[in-house]
């Protein structure tokens, strides 16, 4: 990314080589070098593709997914005015290509319903859970636990457990202590969630020190990434080991997410990197898609992985602390993916933190929202 090469030139050393993992580093023009990518709504040839291969959909198949999602995305912001406080939460369901709304007020129910969505009456509301998994995040977790969200289809708070661990004393006095912040829900799981970044590694996006991660996506004056991938003022090289910038601002845990300066002969353009697996995708906005949509992730590491979102606001308990406000995926994920892309359609959502699993026997994901990010430093998002 050397002022002394051509744009051109570059571009095309970079699309060869596949060493660049995501937006942020590709020439102003490679946005003009996708007219289909541009056309096609609401996602590239190659999102599709992903689908396609991940979901076991037909090309119709994933188009008229997308679109459904792109829908529920829309009625669900109208359902969440409509509902006001009463609201308790929603989800995409893929077999019906419907968007159901939580409401915990009947009285709200036919507004809601007037939107397009269909209707569940509960107990408590969204704001109720999230004061409930608040008193909660207070807590100090044991190993043992792996994570607890609001949990907006059971209405309740759901604490995950480690199987071999349910047993453990201190499991044990957390979940007694955890009861008496509010309706709570016990399950268990054999996986524990691990960040994401991996030792040095030849052709990958960026280094900090002895550490690769993958970058997120383009904001003006930089790029967003995972925050256990460096702290702040620490130095960024790219691929070909040249100077990016700086950390600008970190955090973890507590939560993941950092932003890095562009300088130096590298520049930012709105574009998800396909490796050469899919094509490129541009990135036009960040509208957050429901629970139960699909969702692609794109890292240096495994390239262009598809699933769905699970759950959102849910907090993860790593070895290094915990991590508040992360959104849960199918999506499998591998060392030196963290920081990268997570996008639905043409909307980013959010940079990859960590998981459990791998690309090979599948796994689980989270990733921390976009927008949180965005909000949080003030910066906004390069779009096409």
């Amino acid at each position: 990314m050397r002022r002394t090469r051509t744009p051109r030139a570059l571009l095309s050393a970079l699309l060869l080589s596949g060493a660049l993992v995501t937006a942020g580093l590709l020439p102003s023009t490679a946005a003009g070098a996708q007219p289909k990518a541009a056309e096609k709504a609401p996602a590239s040839d190659g999102v599709l593709a992903a689908m396609q291969r991940d979901f076991g959909l037909t090309e119709q198949q994933a188009e008229s997914r997308l679109a459904a999602e792109k829908r529920a995305t829309a009625i669900e912001k109208k359902a969440r005015r409509a509902a006001g406080a009463a609201y308790a939460g929603s989800w995409f369901t893929p077999k019906s290509r419907q968007l159901t709304v939580a409401v915990a007020d009947r009285k709200k129910a036919a507004a809601v319903r007037a939107t397009g969505a269909t209707v569940e009456l509960v107990d408590r509301s969204a704001a109720q859970l999230d004061a409930v998994k608040k008193r909660i995040d207070r807590l100090d977790a044991p190993t043992g636990v792996t994570s607890w969200r609001a949990d907006w289809k059971t209405n309740r708070v759901v604490v995950e457990v480690h199987t071999d661990l349910q047993h453990d004393n201190d499991v044990k006095k957390f979940l007694a202590q955890a009861r008496k912040a509010g309706p709570l829900a016990v399950r268990t799981t054999d996986h524990t969630p691990a960040t994401l970044a991996a030792g040095t590694v030849g052709g990958d996006p960026y280094y900090t020190g002895n550490v690769r991660c993958s970058i997120g996506f383009s904001v003006h004056g930089g790029f967003v990434t995972a925050g256990h991938c460096g702290g702040a003022g620490q130095s960024v090289s790219g691929w070909d080991r040249t100077h990016i910038g700086n950390f600008q601002g970190s955090s973890f845990p507590g939560n993941d997410y950092a932003w890095v300066n562009v300088g130096n002969g590298w520049w930012t353009v709105p574009v998800v990197l396909g490796w050469g697996t899919v094509s490129d995708q541009l990135v036009r906005g960040s509208a957050e898609a429901p629970v139960g949509a699909s969702i692609c992730r794109s890292g240096s590491t495994t390239h262009w992985h598809c699933g769905t979102v699970l759950a959102k606001n849910e907090t993860v308990n790593y070895s290094q602390g915990a991590v508040h406000q992360m959104t849960k995926t199918s999506v499998c994920a591998e060392g030196g993916d963290s920081g990268g892309s997570f996008i639905s359609g043409d909307q980013a959502q959010g940079v990859t933190s960590g998981g459990w699993g791998n690309c090979t026997s599948g796994g689980e994901t989270w990733y921390q929202p976009i927008n949180e990010i965005l909000n949080r430093y003030g910066l906004t998002l390069h779009t096409a």
